[in-house]
């Protein structure tokens, strides 16, 4: 993809093409494969008893100068030592984004730092974190409020309850991935794609919500899966493989309905049905601006999102630091391109069953065939990765345990 320079960010988009022009500059950055990312979720307890809400007075006093503005409007938002950035999603989840980094030894450490940091300061406050996907004691229930979340309920509850048991219940693991060199953009899309049924039933840990046990490996998956599926299916599939990604991603994009209409007041709830597309032919009052379409971006949830490089949102949150496997082995799969394309062939036989994965995890046979052979591939190229002594061999030992439990699931 050739790059052009960026337009301004409050360029009015006067047609589709237009708008399919600026997601073609800023959504797929091409290069040399060089950077990895992870953003860690959890949903936040207190240490005595676990079923107690913790309101967000009582998050903001734990978290201090590191509080975002969404919870505290004077707060500073301090970075963590190690360059992490803290957030508070609307169920009160609180999430640390890494900064970068150029190998996936040097985002483990950072990220450890500034995990152990937090650790400090919540268990100040006689808070802990959580070790699942999503929260095994308590329901739903709203803790931050902005204008963006009033209206994201609003409009997911027209499809149910799901909406709120995302909002108020998940916690995940994002990876976030370059998206490559130019001739390899497309199968390494392909392939974070593709491996996300069997990693998603690998690493599945969201078995129980509310204090009952639900019927799915991954009730997060599942909450996202009802919510929206115009907004959080996925935008590849076998059957939309020969689509380009800019393609796909633009025809998404463009297709979603709006979740949010900013203004200067309290409701940001848009008119139901009007998509992005519509909004450009003149749905609206005003027509939109390339801000507005960036923003229209962060409300779509697909399990692989675009956003100059490729966010990873399928897996569930890990316990303790099981964090650093699922990362090393999607960081592995895309070390060298033999492995990507061994890796896609591998999963693209089992690369639409998303919601198998979610309700079985490893007990679906196929899946668990998969993740072992993902794991196989992972372990052959742990050592691209260049990771110190110690750091491989507590990987390794920890991806053979995850593929001896796949294997069982096969058999």
């Amino acid at each position: 993809m050739v790059m052009s320079p960026e337009l301004d960010r409050t360029t009015v988009l006067g047609d589709e093409a237009a708008a399919r022009g600026h997601l073609a500059r800023i959504c797929f950055k091409t290069g040399p494969p060089t950077l990895t990312g992870v953003e860690l979720e959890w949903t936040v307890h207190d240490a005595a008893d676990p079923t107690r809400p913790v309101d967000r007075e009582r998050l903001r006093r734990a978290l201090g100068r590191h509080s975002p503005v969404t919870i505290d409007p004077t707060s500073p938002a301090a970075g963590l030592r190690r360059g992490g950035t803290v957030t508070v999603e609307p169920g009160g989840q609180v999430e640390i984004s890494s900064a970068p980094r150029p190998s996936v030894a040097a985002l483990i450490l950072a990220t450890e730092a500034d995990l152990a940091e937090l650790r400090a300061l919540l268990d100040a406050a006689g808070l802990v974190l959580g070790r699942t996907g999503m929260d095994p004691w308590r329901p739903p229930r709203p803790v931050v409020e902005t204008p963006r979340y009033r209206a994201m309920r609003r409009v997911f509850d027209r499809h149910g309850p799901a909406g709120r048991a995302m909002m108020y219940s998940t916690a995940g693991l994002q990876v976030c991935l370059d998206a490559g060199e130019p001739d390899r953009v497309a199968e390494r899309w392909a392939a974070v794609h593709a491996v996300g049924p069997p990693l998603l039933a690998a690493f599945a840990t969201a078995d129980r919500h509310a204090g009952r046990r639900t019927g799915w490996a991954s009730t997060r998956m599942a909450a996202w899966l009802a919510i929206d599926p115009a907004r959080t299916r996925p935008v590849w599939s076998p059957a939309r493989a020969h689509l380009d990604p800019v393609a796909a991603w633009t025809e998404y994009a463009l297709a979603a309905p709006l979740l949010c209409l900013r203004g200067d007041g309290p409701d940001w709830t848009p008119p139901p049905g009007v998509t992005f597309a519509d909004w450009l032919a003149g749905a609206l009052p005003q027509p939109p601006s390339t801000d507005d379409l960036e923003y229209h971006l962060s409300t779509l949830f697909p399990p692989v999102r675009p956003r100059g490089y490729l966010e990873v949102r399928y897996l569930d949150a890990q316990p303790g630091r099981e964090w650093t496997v699922p990362l090393t082995v999607l960081a592995a799969l895309l070390a060298d391109p033999a492995t990507t394309r061994d890796a896609l062939t591998v999963a693209t036989p089992v690369a639409d069953r998303w919601s198998a994965a979610a309700r079985r995890g490893l007990t679906e046979r196929p899946l668990a065939a998969a993740a072992a052979a993902l794991f196989d591939l992972a372990l052959a190229a742990l050592p691209r990765l260049d990771l110190p002594a110690g750091i491989h061999d507590e990987t390794s030992r920890a991806i053979r345990r995850r593929r001896a439990a796949a294997e069982r699931g096969h058999r």
